[in-house]
C-alpha cells in the first residue's frame, strides 16, 4: 500500500528547492466530494480560499472532466490554468488557450442524440453533454438496469469508431479517440509555464482512473497522488483519502513554499 502524502509533505516541499513547484488538481472527487449529480458538486469557501493563496506563490491548474466554463464558474479563481474536457479545452492568463478535436463535435452531436434516445427509458440514467465529450452517468440506475445502460453506450461507442468510450466513477464516457488525455495535457501546461531558468515540479492529485494518464507521465518529473479510501492499484505516489485531506495537504505545502512570482 502506498503511502500518505501528509506523512511525507517534507519530501515532497523539500523537491522545490531546485524547481518550479506547479500544482495539478481534478476537481470531483478531490477538491469537492463526489456527489448524486454533477451540478450538486460544491467547493467549498475554505477550499477556494486556500487555492487563491497557494495561487499567490506557484502556478496552480485545475484538470478535470467537466466544460471549462463550468469548472470556471464553480472554482472562480482568477490567475490560475483551467483544463475542460479530460485538457481537450485550455485556458489560462496572458491568453494561453488550446483547444483539440474540434473537428469532432458533429459526431459528438450525432452521438448524444443517439444515447439520448437510448438513455430514455432507463430509470435513473443521466446524460451530460460537454462540449468535447458525452458523460452517460449511471450513479442512480437500479442493478437490473446496469447491462442494458452499458449495452446503450456500447452500441453508440461502436456506432461512431471516431469516438472512444472511457470508464470513469460510476459513467461512461465518450470522447474524441485522439493521442491526448489528462497525461498531455498536464506535459503541454508544464512547458508553457516552464523557463529557461528553473525546471517545473509538477504535483498531480486526483482520484480517477483517468488521472492515471497524468501519473504515468509524471513518474519521472514529479509527484502523482491519488485520492482514495481504498487501496488500489496506481501508478501515483502517494495518497490521501478524500478532499478533505486534500485540503489539508495543500495548506501543509503552500506554508513550506516561496512565493515564485509571475512564472507563466
Amino acid at each position: 500500500m502506498i503511502s500518505s502524502a501528509l506523512d511525507h509533505i517534507y519530501e515532497i516541499a523539500s523537491q522545490t528547492r531546485d524547481r518550479q513547484l506547479a500544482v495539478f488538481l481534478d476537481y470531483d472527487g478531490t477538491l469537492a466530494p463526489i456527489v448524486d449529480r454533477p451540478e450538486q458538486a460544491v467547493l467549498a469557501d475554505s477550499t477556494r480560499q486556500l487555492l487563491r493563496s497557494l495561487a499567490c506563490r506557484v502556478p496552480v491548474a485545475i484538470i478535470t472532466g467537466r466544460d471549462l466554463e463550468d469548472v470556471r464558474r464553480r472554482v472562480d479563481i482568477e490567475g490560475i490554468v483551467y483544463l475542460g474536457s479530460h485538457g481537450f479545452d485550455i485556458a489560462g492568463r496572458h491568453g494561453l488557450r488550446k483547444q483539440m478535436a474540434m473537428e469532432f463535435l458533429t459526431v459528438l452531436e450525432a452521438a448524444e442524440k443517439e444515447l439520448r434516445e437510448k438513455l430514455a427509458y432507463i430509470s435513473g440514467a443521466f446524460l451530460e453533454r460537454k462540449r468535447f465529450s458525452i458523460a452517460a452517468h449511471y450513479r442512480q440506475v437500479p442493478d437490473e438496469s446496469l447491462p442494458k445502460f452499458e449495452q446503450a453506450a456500447n452500441e453508440v461507442a461502436a456506432r461512431h469508431p471516431e469516438l472512444r468510450k472511457i470508464t470513469g466513477k460510476k459513467v461512461y464516457e465518450l470522447q474524441p479517440d485522439i493521442d491526448w488525455h489528462k497525461g498531455k495535457a498536464l506535459l503541454w501546461v508544464m512547458e508553457e509555464m516552464g523557463s529557461k531558468e528553473r525546471e517545473i515540479l509538477a504535483v498531480y492529485i486526483g482520484d480517477d482512473a483517468t488521472d492515471e494518464d497524468a501519473f504515468r507521465v509524471l513518474q519521472q518529473r514529479g509527484v502523482g497522488i491519488i485520492v482514495t479510501e481504498q487501496p488500489r492499484e496506481t501508478l501515483a505516489r502517494y495518497m490521501l483519502k478524500d478532499p478533505g485531506e486534500v485540503e489539508l495537504f495543500l495548506g501543509k505545502l503552500a506554508a513550506r513554499t516561496t512565493a515564485s512570482g509571475d512564472s507563466y
